[in-house]
Parts: C-alpha cells; sequence; structure tokens
C-alpha cells in the first residue's frame, strides 16, 4: 500500500539522524524534532480547529520549518494542504481560495510545542495536497495530489536517482511548487538525507550553504542556475562534496553545463511536471555527458511512450488524481487507460533515451510544416553571445506563420541567421528578431510566451 506517515517511519528508524537545517534561523532538527514539530501542527489542525480528513487548508508563507511541518502534518491527518503562491496577487490568490474552498488559511505561522497525537491512517487515494498551476495560459488548475503519488515519487527518486542517506540537498525553490516538496524534500525523508532550508532564492547564500553544509545535489531551473554562476561566489566557493546538479523545468542551454562542467560538476536534465510526481525520467553521470540534451529513461515502473502525434505520455502511480473541481480537463489530460497526456513534443532514440522536443501549444504551421520552438530555441543558446532564448509564431500573409526570435544576448541578427543556417532548415529559421533585456517569466522560471506575442502586438520593445 503506497500510502502512510513518511516522516514518522523515517523518525522511528532514525531519529537522531540531522533532518533540516533552517538557513534563516540557524537551527537543527533532528528527524524525531522534526516530527514531534509536524505532530503538533497536526493536534493544532484536528483538536483546536476542528478541521477533519478530507478539509482543506491554505497555507500562504516563505521556505520555513513551519511549512514542512505544514506538509507533514498533511500527511499524518488526511487534511489537503493548498499551497498558495506568495508572488500573486490579492485578486489572484482570492481566486484560488475560492476555487478549493480551505476552511482556514495560515500565513507564516510559529510554533512549536509538544502532543500526544497520533496519525490518521489515511489510503493511497486519499488526497495529500492541491498544487496549483503556474497557469501561463488560462485559468490554473488545481492538480490534485494523492499520498500514493507524493510517496510513490519520493521512493522512485531515492532509487532510479540513486540517492543515499549520506546525501545533502539545499532547497530554495518555493514550497508552493511541487518541484520546492518532491525535489528534494520528500526524497531526503525517505532515505534519511538532510534538507538545507532557505527562505528565498539568494545565490550567495547558496553557495556558502552548500560548501558550509558540504550539498551534495543540488536542484533548480535553467534561469536559477544562470543566476547561481553569475555570482561571485560560483568561482571561490569549495564544490567538492556536490555529486551533481539537476535541471528542470525548461531547456537546458548548453553555455550552462559548459560552465558548470569547468568548476568540475556534473549536469543533469530533468524532466518533470506538478502532474506527474514530478521527476520522470533518470541518467547516470556518464549518460548525462553521453546523452546531452536527454532528459533520460524512464524512472523505474515508470511507462512513457511516444503516440502517433508526437506528444509524450507517461503511466504509473506518480500520476496525479486530476484537477480540482474541473472534471472536463481531467478527462483531457488522463485517459481511460490511466496514460497522462503531457502537451510535450518528444523522441525516443535506439537506446531508450527520451528528448523532449517542444510544447504541442506552442508549435506553429509555417507552409504547412509543423514548426517546434524549442528546436529553434535549443540552436540559438548554442550561441555563444546568446544567454537566453525564446519564439514564438507570428502571423505572416505568405506563409501563414512564421517564428519571431526574442534573444538575450549581444549578437546581432545577421550573426544569429548565419549561424542558424547550417543547423536549421530554412523553414524554421526565425524571421524577425528582437534583442531584449530578460524574458518574461512565471515565478518558477518559465517563459510566458503569451506576454511575448502582446508585445508583437502592441509593438514593443
Amino acid at each position: 500500500m503506497i500510502a502512510g506517515d513518511l516522516l514518522g517511519e523515517r523518525a522511528r528508524l532514525t531519529p537522531d539522524r540531522l533532518a533540516l537545517v533552517e538557513v534563516r534561523s540557524g537551527r537543527r532538527f533532528t528527524y524525531a524534532a522534526l516530527n514531534r514539530r509536524a505532530n503538533a501542527m497536526a493536534d493544532l489542525w484536528t483538536r483546536e480547529w476542528g478541521l477533519v480528513k478530507g478539509d482543506r487548508i491554505g497555507i500562504l508563507s516563505e521556505n520555513r520549518v513551519e511549512y514542512v511541518d505544514a506538509f507533514f502534518a498533511a500527511g499524518k491527518t488526511g487534511i489537503v494542504l493548498v499551497p498558495l503562491s506568495t508572488r500573486l496577487t490579492d485578486t489572484e490568490r482570492d481566486a484560488l481560495i475560492q476555487d478549493a474552498q480551505p476552511r482556514r488559511v495560515m500565513d507564516s505561522p510559529s510554533f512549536d510545542r509538544e502532543c500526544d497525537f497520533q496519525p490518521t491512517t489515511c489510503g493511497p487515494a486519499d488526497l495529500w495536497c492541491l498544487l496549483y498551476t503556474s497557469g501561463t495560459t488560462g485559468k490554473p488548475k488545481g492538480v490534485r495530489i494523492p499520498h500514493r503519488m507524493v510517496l510513490w515519487n519520493a521512493y522512485n527518486t531515492v532509487m532510479s536517482w540513486q540517492l543515499n542517506d549520506d546525501d545533502t540537498a539545499p532547497v530554495f525553490t518555493p514550497m508552493y511548487h511541487a518541484g520546492g516538496l518532491a525535489v528534494f524534500l520528500t526524497p531526503m525523508v525517505a532515505i534519511g538525507g538532510t534538507v538545507v532550508l532557505h527562505s528565498r532564492f539568494d545565490p550567495g547564500e547558496i553557495w556558502c550553504h552548500v560548501e558550509r553544509e558540504h550539498a551534495t545535489l543540488i536542484f533548480g531551473v535553467p534561469t536559477i542556475f544562470k543566476m547561481l554562476m553569475e555570482a561571485p561566489e560560483f568561482r571561490t566557493a569549495d564544490l567538492g562534496s556536490v555529486r551533481w546538479c539537476i535541471s528542470g523545468g525548461a531547456p537546458l542551454p548548453r553555455y550552462l553545463v559548459d560552465a558548470y562542467r569547468e568548476r568540475g560538476l556534473v549536469f543533469k536534465q530533468g524532466y518533470g511536471m506538478t502532474e506527474a510526481g514530478v521527476n520522470c525520467f533518470a541518467m547516470t553521470a556518464d549518460d548525462a555527458e553521453r546523452k546531452a540534451g536527454s532528459v533520460g529513461k524512464p524512472m523505474m515502473f515508470t511507462q512513457a511512450r511516444v503516440d502517433a502525434s508526437g506528444e509524450l505520455c507517461l503511466r504509473g502511480p506518480h500520476i496525479c488524481q486530476g484537477f480540482w473541481n474541473q472534471p472536463e480537463a481531467t478527462v483531457a489530460a488522463i485517459d481511460a487507460e490511466g496514460w497522462l497526456h503531457t502537451g510535450d513534443i518528444a523522441h525516443c532514440d535506439a537506446d531508450g533515451f527520451y528528448y523532449i522536443d517542444g510544447r504541442i501549444k506552442d508549435m506553429y504551421i509555417s507552409g504547412g510544416v509543423n514548426v517546434y520552438p524549442a528546436e529553434i530555441e535549443a540552436a540559438l543558446v548554442q550561441h555563444p553571445a546568446v544567454q537566453e532564448a525564446a519564439v514564438v509564431g507570428v502571423p505572416d500573409p505568405q506563409w501563414g506563420e512564421v517564428g519571431a526570435a526574442f534573444v538575450v544576448g549581444r549578437a546581432t541578427e545577421a550573426e544569429l541567421g548565419q549561424f542558424l543556417a547550417g543547423r536549421l532548415a530554412r523553414y524554421k529559421l526565425p524571421r524577425q528578431y528582437r534583442f531584449v533585456d530578460s524574458l518574461p517569466r512565471t515565478p518558477y522560471g518559465k517563459i510566458v510566451k503569451s506576454e511575448l506575442r502582446k508585445w508583437i502586438q502592441e509593438g514593443q520593445p
């Protein structure tokens, strides 16, 4: 049965091991201490607030130990945690609260007390939390995350990524996102490793604590790794303890891989989504170099296939239950056989390694031929003067649609045209170039292409 009190079980096995270091306060918690805190929060919810299994409770907070308390209290009680982004406007946040209908919303709580709480029995299908998607297009959807999904992702990440009980990983991505919870909080608890919890993203602080706490694993999105690379501490910190870095959320530019390799670091490309775990593929350090650009092979007991349209589909215990209050969207995403249709275009090579080629919704048709912006973007960022790039399709009277490239870097249009000419078919070459200082992104680093299209419509930048 893929359900149970994950933190309580880890505390039973290794109560005295270091579980968490909270950077903002300097406090250090063993698994026994962390478990007592989660029990205390569960006791508050059930005895004093009268919440019962199935009730929702919102949390609006930066990363802090109380957030960890709340997450594991949800796992102990069957009360459904609803993380709320700190970056949303009041209007956007109110819309999520109206959708989830939590009985209470916690705002950066702080307490610590003893109790005799006994965990509630939860089944694999009971909800652990609702995680709202970033909403780059349309209305954000509340992804229904059951117990079996949280626990299976934790176990499978440990096995497939070959984590150890002496691993230490910083967590600085927001815990209101799946990445903040599933990479590496729950896997570290499953194996008995240590999490270094940062309340905010501060590159200097992160590198300082990577060195101080002898971190072995680092996760982020490409934007985060770029800012970490640009920090002065990147050049001076002792990174000898780091086994590897892994990036997800967007294509990984080659220049970042090369920069981290120069510092002696192995860099892997990952793939996941809120609806699927979030960790879905794995590769060894040798494969990361040999199969550069690949996200790896499906993790253990994870089924993957590319259907006739080129869409990546996934099936296994790591798939969500669908979307809160959106049955039509659920049916559209998860078919009758349990396959999650990811919306990503992919291909698989002869060795079983998968490559993400782009988003279906990003695709445009030029002269009757499908064009995938991710392929063009991947080629653009290989140019040494290009830091970031995004491509969208724009109307064209002759071809129907053509590509417009937004580029962060010091290259010229002529240089990029010549550079791409030897790498891409002519119909894939952008017909417009716009050079910008930065690209619009969601709080988790994904490029907001609807904003780029708006820029074109409004004649900016």
